[in-house]
């Protein structure tokens, strides 16, 4: 009980919401946390719920025609929890391309700023 206890004591934060009478503490419990690598996302809605998978294509010939990719983790969000991570992702892959460069998803490179397209 004591290592979950510093799990989630030295994973804090705040966030404001709105006026500064309505800051709100978080505490991040890291305890049961897993952790998974994927190179391949793909994502579909409902009315009610985004679905999120997650996966690795571990094909190693580029000159294969057919690709396994092996599904590792489903993520239901509710469409406001999808619509936050989407606002959240966005702002980090800007922050990261302002300090190494435009990520081109046509050559899996990192453009470094000022380099010119590549």
């Amino acid at each position: 009980m004591a290592a979950q206890k510093k799990d989630i004591d030295e994973k804090q934060g705040t966030a404001t919401v709105g006026p500064e009478d309505m800051k709100t503490t978080i505490k991040w419990d890291v305890a049961n946390m897993r952790t998974s690598y994927a190179n391949v996302c793909n994502v579909s809605s409902t009315r009610e719920e985004f679905t999120v998978l997650f996966g690795i294509n571990k094909t190693w010939n580029p000159e294969q025609r057919e690709l396994t990719v092996d599904m590792s983790d489903r993520i239901i969000l509710n469409p406001f929890a999808a619509k936050r991570m989407a606002l959240l992702l966005s702002n980090v892959i800007r922050q990261y391309e302002e300090r190494y460069g435009e990520i081109s998803l046509e050559t899996g490179d990192v453009n470094p700023a000022g380099k010119g397209n590549a």
